[in-house]
Formats: C-alpha cells, sequence, structure tokens
C-alpha cells in the first residue's frame, strides 16, 4: 500500500507542471544554435497611402494631352513640347471632345487667314494650316470647355500643347509686320525683346547699335527663350537703348529688324482719366470733338464706354492706353 502510494506521488509530482502551464524540461541539453529562429529575406510591398495614389492620379491626369497630330495613312501621333516642320508643308491637329477651345499665332486672326481652317466634329476638334510659312512658327494649344449655361471655363485636366517651328533658311527669324517695335521696360516685371526663330538649333546673339556691341547673355539677368526671345529678368535705365538681334545657321547671318527700348517707370495704382471737349457751347447741326484721355502703364488695354444724352446704347472701344474720341 505504502509503495502504490509513493508511487502515486511520483506520478503525481511529474504531471504537476503541465498542469499549471510551466514548460517541461528538456532532459536533454541544447546544443550551441539550436531552435534559433532563422531570418527569411521576404520581401515586403510597401504599403502607399490613399492620399499619395489619389495625387499620382491627379497629376497624371493633369498632365493627360488630347492633342495629336494626323500623320499619313490615317495614323495619328502624340505631340512633344516643341516640333519641327519645313515651311510649306501642311499640318492637321486634332484634339478629342466635343467643346474644343483653340489657341495659335494671334496674326493668323488679325488677317483672316484663309489658310487656317477650324472646325468642331462630334468627338473631337480640328486645326488644318495649309501651306505653312515661318510666319506661323509658335505655340498651338487645345483645351476642353466645361460649361453651364451660359458660363463656361477650361478644364485644366484636359489640355493640349505644342510649339511648332516652321523652318526656312531664307527666314531664321520669325516674320513681323513692322520693321521696327517699341519695348517697354518696366523695373516691376520682365522685358521680352521678341526676336524668335524659326530654327531651334540658330545661334542667336544680341547687339546694341550704339555704342555697337554685342549684349552679353549671362544667363541670369539677361536669358535666351528660343520660344520668347531676349528676356531681360530685372530692367534698369541702363538697358535702354535700340538693339537688334542676329542669327546663324548654316550659312550668312541674318539681322532682325530693330528694337526701341524705353524704360519706364509707372506710379502703381488704376490709371487716371480726363475728358476734354472742343467747345462747351455749339449751335444745332455742329459737331462737337469730345477727348477722353488714360494715362497709365503702356500696353494694358483699356475698354472705353461713352455715355451721352439721347444715346440708346452704349458705344465700346478698346484700345492700348490711347487717347479715344467721339465727335
Amino acid at each position: 500500500m505504502r509503495l502504490w502510494v509513493l508511487l502515486s506521488l511520483l506520478l503525481l509530482q511529474e504531471m504537476l507542471p503541465h498542469v499549471i502551464g510551466q514548460p517541461v524540461k528538456s532532459k536533454h541539453p541544447k546544443e550551441p544554435g539550436e531552435n534559433k529562429i532563422k531570418p527569411v529575406n521576404k520581401k515586403v510591398k510597401p504599403k502607399t497611402s490613399k492620399a499619395k495614389e489619389r495625387e499620382s492620379a491627379d497629376s497624371s491626369l493633369k498632365s493627360q494631352s488630347i492633342l495629336t497630330q494626323v500623320m499619313d495613312k490615317g495614323h495619328f501621333q502624340k505631340l512633344a513640347p516643341t516640333l519641327s516642320l519645313s515651311a510649306g508643308q501642311s499640318i492637321e491637329l486634332r484634339c478629342k471632345g466635343s467643346n474644343v477651345t483653340w489657341n495659335y499665332p494671334s496674326y493668323l486672326d488679325t488677317f483672316k487667314d484663309s489658310r487656317l481652317s477650324i472646325k468642331q466634329l462630334d468627338r473631337y476638334g480640328q486645326l488644318i494650316l495649309a501651306n505653312s510659312t515661318a510666319a506661323d512658327t509658335g505655340e498651338y494649344s487645345c483645351w476642353l470647355q466645361l460649361c453651364n449655361g451660359n458660363k463656361c471655363r477650361k478644364d485644366e485636366t484636359k489640355t493640349g500643347s505644342t510649339y511648332i517651328f516652321f523652318t526656312d533658311k531664307e527666314e531664321l527669324f520669325v516674320p513681323t509686320p513692322s520693321y521696327f517695335e517699341i519695348v517697354y521696360l518696366n523695373p516691376d516685371k520682365p522685358a521680352v525683346i521678341p526676336c524668335r526663330v524659326t530654327t531651334p538649333s540658330a545661334k542667336v546673339t544680341l547687339h546694341r547699335e550704339f555704342p555697337a556691341e554685342e549684349i552679353e547673355t549671362d544667363g541670369t539677368n539677361i536669358v535666351y527663350d528660343v520660344k520668347k526671345g531676349f528676356v531681360y529678368q530685372h530692367p534698369t535705365s541702363d538697358h535702354k537703348g535700340i538693339v537688334y538681334c542676329k542669327a546663324e545657321s548654316q550659312g550668312a547671318p541674318q539681322i532682325s529688324i530693330k528694337y526701341h527700348l524705353l524704360y519706364v517707370e509707372v506710379p502703381k495704382g488704376p490709371p487716371s482719366t480726363t475728358i476734354s471737349a472742343s467747345s462747351n457751347r455749339a449751335d444745332v447741326s455742329d459737331s462737337i470733338h469730345v477727348i477722353c484721355t488714360v494715362l497709365g502703364e503702356p500696353d494694358v488695354d483699356v475698354n472705353f464706354r461713352w455715355q451721352f444724352p439721347g444715346q440708346e446704347n452704349y458705344i465700346w472701344i478698346k484700345k492700348q492706353l490711347l487717347p479715344s474720341s467721339w465727335v
């Protein structure tokens, strides 16, 4: 009986650690390195926040171009920021959308050039320019209009733009309607001398007429932009005078038109207006000249609205800070 009790106590002592959740000591000593967790070289894909995913989607949406060029045999090509074509070539551009607005060199509108054709079809807008010339060099862009009733706005997520060079060996500079232009130098904003070229690889330099010298382009204060011309970042009175540009490209150099740089300091604030008449009294059937003058910053569009006794409608005149007269 005592032997059976002793055996029961020994068995209970052996089972007790399992009952209270303690590990059983191994009877065999552990070898060095035994039971170590080996590292696993598992590639973990980094988590991207939903905000970053939305930003990425927005940026790709904003950079979406809807402008294409129609090539031979019905092929289409997305346009790069710049494109070079030989003068004389015709070009057809298409812009996806049912309500497309176009932008192109303004002189094509000024002279109502019949070489330019713009149409709106069901799914795209079409621009065709036939028999191109060096003067057609410039930016061509399009965008979709979002309209709500009579109010429309530009859809910034669906735009397209390209700058087209129509190269011509005889016309390195983009032709202009005049032989002399005035450029105003304002200390508060950059000034542009618009001697643009038709060949992007042409070497262009800026020169002063008197004293005769080449004006250094340091890339900081004076820079050359092939799409704009020479840019004075911070104009001063020392820059005034008459200048011209010179271009070279595999042949004899060519000279641009002359530019008269005028330095102006315009007081900040709204333009001032004065009005005067040729006479304060007049008989019936006499003519009277009334002149309205606005003084302010040059090259700023001003809308003149005339109102006088007996009129039925307002008279609107749009000018660039020049006197407006009414008889």
